[in-house]
């Protein structure tokens, strides 16, 4: 063999070596984001959670009420401290983008197996990367 083709060929198995490597970088790093997201989603989640709750349980007692009933809005809402705070807050978590941040990760994973398809891969709501077969040619 002569010694440009054996170039040729070291040159191939390094540019392999390297684009291995840098699809492993790639794989660790959306892991990584995936399960930052993924906290950071639970905690809204778990926020937006609680606030319903409360809402609920504060509108609740605020319809059983018998007061709510004689009494003009604002004085019912005076008269329920937790209801109307609560629904203030989740008013204003509404408007804070709360429900964007809870549906991120799908979001951003629904795009990326928009993406990936086009390399015949996908991935899953954790971020692992699934290779698919490929396609045969006829």
């Amino acid at each position: 063999m002569s010694h440009s083709v054996v170039c040729q060929q070291r040159r191939k198995v390094n540019q392999r070596r390297i684009l291995h490597e840098e699809e492993k970088r790639r794989r660790k790093e959306k892991k990584m984001n995936s399960l930052e997201q993924a906290e950071a989603t639970g905690r809204w989640r778990m926020i937006l959670i609680v606030v319903s709750v409360c809402t609920a349980t504060g509108a609740w007692n605020w319809l059983i009420d018998p007061d709510t009933q004689k009494v003009s809005f604002l004085s019912s809402l005076w008269n329920h401290p937790f209801f109307t705070i609560s629904c203030i807050t989740l008013i204003a978590l509404f408007f804070a983008g709360i429900h964007k941040r809870v549906v991120a990760p799908s979001i951003i994973a629904a795009r990326c197996r928009t993406v990936l398809a086009e390399y015949n891969m996908s991935c899953d709501d954790t971020g692992k990367l699934i290779l698919k077969p490929r396609p045969s040619i006829q």
